[in-house]
């Protein structure tokens, strides 16, 4: 009797295994949706335990991008998705979602311009799971050379029209006497937000400003990771992608402030930038320089101190050295690169592989400028620029540095990364190391072609 109630049993479950694994065939569950805005291009990210087949098309009069995606069901996670869309975003005005069929579900983005959508799929990777990525690029990229000097411009501008402002206050309070505060004024209704509207086509540039671009020196500044990836995670969950994006901003705006100097940061905001991209934004505006921040990670959480690193054309200068390399040169299989859109790979090789003995010895240079004032802040990891082979190090003609500003793995260490009072230090050290190489190596005049 107990051997046929077993039986029974047994013949029960494997018919519910076998209804499980009917029932889960032909539906993916939607685990995550993202969406990255930036001036550069903006990603959609749909994440889900199954592989999705999706196809896509650009619709006009109003423009919008048209996606049905197969064997979903509308479901809370993909309602989300209108939600994320925010007001400022410069490619999307909104997303409608609905069940089109009934395993078809249909995205609907409305457009604020013409765009040039990129569709592509990413494997199970690090904590994420299958993924469909859909990268709205514009159809006409602004030139970064002119708007670097028109944005010198405008500042400079503006800190003129603050001291005007700041010495006629004060000429006023020495002419006439103190008045009464006026009354508070009765609060305004409030105003819809208004969305961004696309940014104009550039003008050409005139020979004024060819003529200041030519003198202008330009570092390029690059905060590492960002949007789909992370970068390592401390202890207490800090980010490396967040903090690295506060050092750089502060650096930027120390930077500008100083005469003839712009920056161009190869990221301003969360999202992915793939390695190769990050040399090719360095490229693009000929920068003087290129410096990339990270905050390191290691398997033990007692490492600590910063390091700078420069590009090795043999093998790294440690074992240490080659680990954080392999580790830094993964990020574009976690931030997620679409491969086709590298029409040849070897010929992209070739360029990163340019990389000359006298843009290395530069790089020893800019490192060893920069290591100096970092010591004074806190403690290295090591007391030489180590050398290995970073990607994003390999710009031919920039000397190029990576900077670990310290352990974010390291429970002491993190807490230093969150503290605005340590990032103000961290950024007068890079600021004071930059200074001293461009004091003691002038760069050459460029003949800077938009």
């Amino acid at each position: 009797m107990m051997t046929g109630r077993r039986a029974a049993m047994q013949r029960m479950g494997a018919l519910v295994l076998c209804f499980g694994a009917a029932h889960r065939a032909w539906g993916a569950a939607i685990v995550g949706v993202r969406v990255w805005p930036a001036d550069d291009y903006t990603r959609v990210t749909l994440e889900s335990d199954q592989a999705l087949s999706a196809r896509h098309q650009l619709l006009q009069n109003p423009p919008r991008l048209l996606i049905d995606i197969d064997g979903l069901t509308l479901d809370p996670a993909l309602r989300e998705l209108v939600g994320k869309v925010q007001s400022d975003d410069p490619y999307i005005a909104g997303v409608r979602v609905g069940q089109n069929a009934p395993r078809v579900v249909r995205l609907v983005l409305d457009l604020k311009q013409p765009v040039a959508p990129q569709q592509f799929a990413l494997e199970p990777v690090a904590a994420y799971k299958h993924r469909l990525v859909f990268d709205l690029y514009p159809t006409r990229e602004h030139d970064p050379l002119l708007a670097l000097v028109r944005e010198k411009e405008a500042a400079d501008q503006q800190a003129a029209q603050s001291v005007r402002d700041a010495l006629g206050e004060l000429i006023q309070r020495v002419d006439r006497p103190m008045l009464p505060a006026p009354p508070a004024a009765a609060p305004a209704a409030s105003v819809p937000m208004q969305t961004k509207a696309p940014p104009p086509p550039p003008e050409p540039a005139s020979a004024e400003e060819q003529r200041r671009i030519d003198r202008l020196i330009i570092v390029a500044l690059d905060p590492g990771h960002g949007g789909e990836d992370p970068g390592a995670i401390g202890p207490g969950g800090t980010r490396e992608k967040d903090v690295v994006l506060q050092i750089a901003l502060q650096l930027r705006d120390r930077l500008n402030a100083l005469p003839n100097l712009r920056v161009m940061m190869t990221r301003d905001g969360d999202y992915f930038v793939p390695l190769h991209e990050r040399v090719r934004k360095a490229r693009r505006v000929q920068a003087d320089l290129f410096v990339s921040i990270h905050a390191d990670a290691f398997m033990r959480p007692e490492a600590r101190g910063a390091s700078v690193f420069a590009l090795s054309q043999g093998g790294a200068s440690s074992a240490t050295a080659r680990w954080m390399a392999q580790r830094e040169n993964a990020a574009d299989l976690v931030g997620g690169i679409n491969v086709a859109t590298v029409r040849d790979k070897q010929v992209m090789q070739a360029m990163l592989d340019m990389s000359t003995a006298a843009q290395i010895k530069d790089s020893l240079k800019l490192g060893n400028e920069v290591l100096a004032p970092l010591g004074r802040v806190g403690r290295l990891h090591k007391r030489q620029v180590e050398q290995a082979g970073f990607a994003v190090l390999k710009a031919p003609d920039v000397p190029s540095i990576l900077v670990e500003t310290a352990f974010i793995s390291n429970p002491e260490e993190e807490a230093r990364l969150r503290d605005p009072a340590y990032q103000a230090q961290l950024v007068e050290a890079l600021t004071t190391g930059i200074r001293r190489y461009f004091a003691r190596n002038p760069p050459l005049a460029r003949n800077r072609q938009l």
